[in-house]
């Protein structure tokens, strides 16, 4: 079941724009390793903006990541994903997502659009949660939201593996996307 989202329902509710709070805000990701356990990364820049519609569900999210601020924790590993095996940064320097559509589903909340990654754009949907609206003690409006998906890595042309001697691969297939953001109200 479809339930509607409007601004009487969403506490503090402001139409205009917001940008992201790099300082308050993560985008990661999770991939099976060895078929045993999950590598965790981050990117470290990126850019996003909400643009508050009237009604929210017109509401528009646009994300912007730098693919070479990929961080493991490794910096071998961080290496190799900045290669053709991975990102190709060279030809494909960002990742993108454009929002679609908002909705609340069976009590979801859904945010629908296109993520273009290596010059491939398939569409996603994120699962999550509006934390709410507050103001800081310096008088600034902030959002805070949080999402994830999954999606297969080879459907983004991200192919590279390696066999293992006890079978199966070093990579799993299926890639998290996690986000937690925090935005600053504009106006």
């Amino acid at each position: 079941m479809t339930t509607a989202i409007t601004a009487d329902t969403i506490e503090g509710y402001r139409t205009g724009t917001w940008v992201v709070d790099p300082t308050h805000t993560e985008i990661g990701f999770s991939v099976r390793h060895l078929a045993i356990s999950k590598v965790r990364g981050v990117f470290e820049k990126f850019d996003a903006t909400v643009v508050a519609a009237e009604k929210p569900a017109d509401s528009t999210v646009t994300v912007t990541v730098d693919v070479t601020s990929i961080n493991t924790n490794n910096a071998d590993r961080d290496a190799h994903l900045r290669t053709n095996d991975f990102f190709a940064p060279d030809e494909f320097p960002t990742m993108t997502f454009v929002s679609t559509g908002l909705r609340i589903e069976n009590g979801d909340l859904l945010l629908d659009g296109d993520l273009t990654l290596r010059g491939v754009t398939k569409p996603i949907t994120l699962k999550g949660e509006f934390g709410g609206i507050a103001t800081d003690p310096w008088g600034n409006v902030k959002a805070a939201a949080s999402g994830s998906t999954v999606i297969n890595r080879h459907d983004f042309g991200v192919s590279w593996n390696a066999a293992l001697e006890t079978g199966g691969f070093l990579l799993g297939d299926d890639v998290t996307l996690n986000i937690d953001a925090q935005f600053a109200y504009q106006g």
